[in-house]
């Protein structure tokens, strides 16, 4: 097995959703003068092997259901048969716990303990998306369970962490991001509405159908650029964030256009980058805000 292998089942595409959130977050923090490098490379490293984990969980879990075995994507490790199960749940194991480890390092720099029960809190949630006897990913609640981990708790809680209160600028911001980490699953699970539905996984875009999914990925790609511009009106330096909207049209219309795997596979990366181009381009803005 090539490390080739182990980084396409890490599915660095999605790694993107991971940075844009800490550097909105931490974004936030500056806004109030209370920026920590330290502690905002802390949580983007955990916010990365999060990523990494919850990918080698789910390669894990719908490997040994089976629910891969007719998929169009990009390769899956256990369901491609390249490596054995129990390799795949180990690497899942290790990166959570790795996760837990620099989650703990925050801890002890800030002294709250409670946000320990939170770290638990994502990693049991990343395991149980399609994890364990009833995985709520299978019963089309993904979408809200990312909007809820991706989107607003790594946003609110890497401002948290440097300012030690909830700061309703990430409350925004976070929402905003987490429609972009909400598109980009839904537009994986329009490609995959048939092979889950066959499947017996009863995604979201399973339950409303493509057509209904479509308009929904539509509206999460575009509230956030109507947010941007009355952004810009009272941060003007973050009017650069609209020229994330080279990456948003053209995912917009691969996703609401596409006809094939080909199409949502260019949707999908079209739209993580589109997140990550959100997150660095408005948080640029804020940033020079305060400088």
């Amino acid at each position: 097995m090539s490390i080739k292998n182990w980084i396409t089942g890490a599915r660095v595409r999605t790694l993107p959703l991971a940075v844009a959130p800490i550097v909105l977050g931490s974004a936030s923090a500056d806004l109030v003068d209370r920026f920590d490098p330290l502690l905002a490379l802390l949580a983007l490293l955990v916010a990365l092997l999060l990523q990494i984990g919850v990918n080698y969980a789910n390669d894990y879990s719908d490997g040994i259901r089976g629910t891969d075995a007719n998929r169009v994507g990009p390769l899956r490790l256990t369901g491609s048969g390249l490596v054995r199960p129990q390799a795949v749940k180990l690497a899942a194991a290790v990166t959570f716990g790795l996760a837990a480890l620099a989650g703990l390092a925050i801890v002890l720099l800030t002294g709250q303990w409670w946000l320990i029960a939170v770290g638990l809190l994502c990693i049991v949630a990343a395991w149980y998306y399609t994890g364990g006897k009833s995985p709520y990913g299978y019963a089309g609640l993904g979408e809200i369970a990312v909007f809820v981990f991706f989107g607003l708790i790594a946003t609110v809680g890497t401002a948290y962490i440097q300012i030690l209160e909830v700061d309703p600028m990430a409350i925004l911001l976070g929402v905003n991001f987490g429609f972009y980490a909400t598109a980009v699953l839904l537009v994986n699970n329009i490609r995959d509405v048939e092979t889950d539905r066959l499947s017996g996984k009863n995604t979201l875009s399973v339950r409303i159908g493509v057509r209904a999914s479509k308009v929904l990925f539509a509206l999460l790609l575009v509230l956030p650029v109507i947010f941007n511009l009355f952004l810009a009106a009272i941060y003007p330096a973050t009017i650069i964030g609209l020229a994330n909207l080279m990456l948003v049209f053209p995912a917009l219309l691969a996703g609401v256009k596409g006809k094939g795997p080909k199409d949502y596979i260019s949707a999908l990366k079209l739209t993580s980058f589109a997140g990550l181009g959100f997150g660095l381009l408005v948080g640029l803005g804020l940033f020079v805000v305060s400088f």
